[in-house]
């Protein structure tokens, strides 16, 4: 397979995804390579001319923006910014975001504002291919100076310091350099300030929860379909003329998809002697329509965010300028990401008010699912499970971004927590995952006690694949391993 460039081109989450599922390897490409080098070459010359003070190249940072420092000492002002800066806490995340991390690094990096060494990319993109993925800690960013403790980690490696996922195992970084005969780099002016500044953590976490948020929301349709036809539900709700009026992009394309489901389903045509069916049936399109529209608004703003330039100071060889500003804020991840998780967990509430629904004995449905209720408790505490999963997330999705706190003295005064924003995001949407496992458990056991021959060929087609996974319940078993199969389905 040939590498993926990265270019000066404008990159989409889905491209992106597209290479790291499909394990493509990185390179530079030449117009950014260029870019890169002509950059380097122009603070070169700016330091060799000038001692002006420059912030973080030849000052303090932060409050210390006032200390100046000599020439000889400014690569180790950069190696020791990366050292000091390492401070991550908490569980290590999650492989496949460290993925994009390194890649969105690169990325940002190779517009040739940043001021780094050519060879400096290289060698994250060598780690990269290699497979070697820093070892990064979920806490200790506040998202506004960069994401400076998870970036500091994602650069220890680059000079041989910290540790490297391999093959599953976090391995010293010293060890798997001797073993392939790697030298550290030595960074220098500016090296390690354009490492640790940036919003990679952030966006890294909103690129992987964006997809995961769209696979889950086309899941969720398609459960509530089938929800939907296990209930005896109507299809009038779902009809394009109805929700056109609403005028919602998000409810419009829901409603649609539900009819595409439900096509040629019996059970949508039976004469019905209910009038109209509870709100989490009847308002599908409304609630999924809204995350569907936030889902979308995320990734407008990712889509800026991992085709810019968010390190400081901004170096413009062109302009003979280097700007000190504040690009590295993460205010535009920090709301979004918190819209993310709200509109998510929305899926969620509503997923485990029809589960509530199904086991209710309404509609010719047994109570709790199952022969002999009394005997057997059937599915009544899956809605028990869910509705603590629920619960959790309802405090879960309580703003990050509402928050900040001084740092560095007061001179950092404003803080965005999109880190905590996008870790917390990562936990309501694996909740969400659960809630519509746990929703397509009882939808599958009730669609087989309603008739599946009854439901649309689609919801007839999804039901036989989840049946190959997890089993239809004839008398109470151990719940927990269906439960676990029944996420895994939806991954």
């Amino acid at each position: 397979m040939e590498a993926y460039h990265i270019s000066l081109n404008e990159a989409t989450i889905e491209e992106l995804n597209g290479v790291i599922s499909s394990g493509q390897k990185l390179a530079i490409a030449a117009d950014a390579a260029e870019k890169v080098t002509a950059c380097r070459t122009f603070l070169d010359q700016r330091l060799a001319s000038s001692s002006d003070p420059i912030y973080g190249i030849n000052t303090g940072f932060g409050s210390l923006c006032n200390v100046q420092v000599g020439k000889e000492d400014l690569a180790t002002l950069q190696k020791n910014l990366v050292l000091s800066h390492a401070c991550g806490l908490g569980e290590t995340i999650d492989p496949e975001v460290v993925k994009w991390m390194m890649l969105l690094k690169v990325k940002g990096l190779s517009y040739g504002h940043s001021g780094v060494q050519l060879v400096t990319i290289k060698r994250l993109i060598d780690l990269y291919n290699e497979g070697l993925l820093p070892v990064i800690y979920a806490q200790g960013s506040l998202g506004a100076s960069g994401d400076l403790a998870p970036l500091a980690h994602l650069a220890l490696p680059l000079i041989g310091e910290g540790q490297l996922w391999e093959e599953g195992r976090p391995k010293p970084t010293k060890e798997l350099y001797w073993s392939r005969n790697w030298e550290a780099i030595e960074l220098q002016a500016k090296e390690g300030l354009a490492l640790l500044n940036g919003t990679q953590f952030m966006s890294a976490f909103g690129c992987y929860l964006t997809m995961q948020s769209i696979q889950l929301i086309d899941a969720a349709n398609r459960i509530a379909a089938m929800s939907l036809e296990a209930f005896d539900g109507r299809i009038e709700p779902f009809g394009e003329a109805v929700n056109t009026v609403r005028n919602q992009q998000g409810q419009m394309k829901v409603a649609a998809d539900m009819r595409k489901l439900l096509e040629g389903s019996a059970g949508m045509k039976r004469h019905k002697a209910h009038v109209q069916d509870p709100y989490s049936f009847r308002c599908i399109p409304q609630v999924h329509g809204a995350t569907m529209d936030v889902i979308n608004y995320v990734r407008t703003i990712l889509e800026r965010e991992i085709n810019a330039v968010t390190d400081n100071p901004t170096i413009f060889p062109e302009l003979n300028e280097i700007v000190s500003a504040g690009n590295f804020h993460g205010q535009p991840l920090a709301l979004a990401l918190d819209q993310l998780a709200l509109g998510m967990h929305e899926l969620a509430s509503i997923s485990e008010r029809r589960v509530y629904k199904l086991i209710s004995g309404q509609r010719s449905l047994p109570e709790f699912l199952v022969a002999n209720p009394g005997l057997n408790s059937g599915f009544m505490i899956p809605q028990y499970a869910a509705a603590s999963v629920v619960s959790q997330n309802r405090q879960l999705v309580t703003p990050s971004s509402a928050d900040t706190v001084d740092s560095s003295n007061g001179q950092e005064d404003h803080v965005s927590m999109g880190a905590n924003a996008a870790t917390k995001a990562y936990r309501v949407i694996d909740n969400v995952r659960k809630v519509l496992a746990i929703e397509l458990f009882n939808a599958a056991q009730a669609l087989d006690l309603r008739g599946v021959d009854e439901a649309s060929p689609m919801v007839q087609e999804y039901h036989k694949k989840y049946r190959k996974v997890v089993p239809f319940i004839e008398n109470d078993e151990y719940m927990h391993p269906h439960i676990i199969k029944s996420i895994g389905f939806l991954r």
